[in-house]
């Protein structure tokens, strides 16, 4: 038997559907999308833990409503004019970014390749050389934005060319960052274009077998953030000597997504580490004046003035020792340093933040970078495969100065280390100990601390308690 209702309900339920059917109409999707407010976080486990192993995926929205991705694309519109050998007969179309401009389906792609130059690429391709002149004359009067300078391998160049000519062509320098080249009546114009990543928050909780770098891996962490973790807590933890089999950490960091697809890593939002039963928690902060640092709830910095060890390296092959027998020249002579082994390439840190006061070549230390930090502190790097700083360059603590090598009396890849005070050679180990912590959060900024960082640090709890709840 069919309900009937009343004709008067009848007319009002329409009535109603009428007027929600216009609004959702009327309103723009985008501020459907601008209401939304939802986290994706993966919980990866160890591999001990009694949850299942399927990634947990948390999402929280204010809104269901589904949306279009948005493209997330940022065009930089520069016009060159260059002197073309042909003049188009017909004027092109005005240069606009559709939202498939990152779309290279149609596009004819060539991967640089080593030795690989402008001239090579354009060949491939059927182009010639008043193409190649043409393309570099517009990127000469881009250079500040290094449109075609330094192609690197593994980088790609799209074309479209229409009856032998260039049309329009792009380097793609990474998922989110191409520049192109159109060709217009009076030369080209050239766009850069960038694009955003979709960010989420990932947590990861594991257990120390043998060290973190093979703990981070069984996670599925990449080495450069494995590695940022440990710098994160350098500064209280001596990642050589001081973890032990049973410790742990929990981190709490930033992934990046375009398109779906997983691109990278962002930054480490928090973490805490575990050592020998004592807990050491680290929370982000970008304070007043753009500076990104790590320090406790207290706001204390997590670091000292200078890192316990300025790369990722397998072992010390020898230590700090006023009377060691040379391996080389088998004479009793102070090794004034450290020697950290470490398969050539791998990337070597400044220690501190400071000037570079030497960077060259000798036939004893092959390529070597001296640094001084303020007046009383000086960091030398010796046997390097390759420099990446200049004389009088300012580095930050961190930042990538050259890579592990053999050059110079050397029997094997490994970096040479020494620190200085005020001239003196010192061991590079305790003297850390030693010095200064880098500055904490100054009571002025303390509230404002307290309210960036409490998010993070009530999210880490947060998960923390869930895994405890499930385990």
């Amino acid at each position: 038997m069919i309900k009937q209702y009343p004709k008067k309900h009848v007319l009002v339920a329409s009535l109603v559907t009428i007027i929600i059917g216009l609004v959702l109409v009327i309103t723009p999707s985008k501020e459907v999308s601008a209401k939304r407010n939802s986290v994706t976080l993966t919980l990866n486990l160890p591999e001990q833990s009694k949850l299942p192993s399927e990634d947990l995926t948390l999402t929280t929205s204010e809104s269901s409503a589904k949306t279009e991705p948005e493209t997330n694309l940022t065009v930089t519109t520069k016009n060159v004019t260059t002197d073309l050998v042909e003049t188009q007969k017909e004027s092109p179309a005005k240069h606009q970014a559709p939202p498939s401009l990152f779309n290279l389906e149609h596009w004819e792609k060539v991967t640089v390749k080593s030795g690989d130059n402008l001239s090579t690429l354009f060949s491939r391709v059927g182009l010639t050389a008043k193409d190649v002149l043409e393309v570099s004359q517009a990127a000469k009067k881009f250079a500040n934005e290094d449109s075609l300078k330094r192609l690197f391998p593994g980088e790609q160049l799209a074309f479209i060319i229409n009856d032998g000519q260039l049309e329009k062509m792009r380097r793609v320098k990474s998922p989110l960052e191409s520049i192109q080249f159109s060709r217009t009546e009076s030369g080209y114009a050239i766009d850069k274009l960038t694009r955003a990543p979709e960010v989420h928050n990932r947590f990861v909780s594991a257990t120390l077998e043998n060290s973190l770098f093979l703990a981070g891996q069984r996670q599925g962490l990449p080495q450069n953030l494995i590695m940022e973790l440990a710098n994160v807590f350098s500064g209280v933890i001596d990642f050589v000597y001081d973890p032990r089999k049973g410790d742990s950490f929990n981190l709490l960091f930033e992934e990046k997504f375009l398109d779906g697809k997983k691109i990278g890593t962002g930054e480490i939002l928090a973490a805490q580490f575990t050592n020998r039963g004592k807990v050491h928690t680290a929370l982000r902060y970008k304070d007043m004046h753009g500076d990104v640092g790590h320090y406790s709830a207290d706001g204390v910095s997590m670091r000292k003035a200078f890192l316990r060890a300025p790369l990722d390296f397998t072992r010390i092959s020898s230590g700090f020792n006023p009377n060691r027998k040379h391996p080389i020249h088998k004479k009793i002579r102070a090794h004034r340093g450290i020697d950290y082994a470490a398969p050539r390439g791998t990337p070597v840190f400044a220690a501190g933040e400071g000037r570079i006061i030497a960077s060259g070549y000798s036939k004893a230390n092959g390529n070597y970078v001296f640094i001084k930090h303020g007046e009383q502190y000086t960091t030398k790097y010796l046997h390097l495969n390759k420099r990446f700083v200049k004389n009088g360059a300012r580095v930050k603590q961190g930042q990538t100065i050259g890579q592990v090598g053999s050059t110079g009396y050397a029997t094997g890849p490994h970096l040479h280390y020494e620190f200085l005070v005020n001239g003196v050679h010192r061991n590079p180990r305790t003297i850390l100990d030693k010095l200064p912590k880098a500055k904490s959060i100054p009571k002025s900024e303390l509230a404002r601390f307290q309210q960036q960082t409490g998010i993070v640090l009530a999210q880490l709890e947060a998960y923390q308690h869930m895994l405890a709840y499930n385990d």
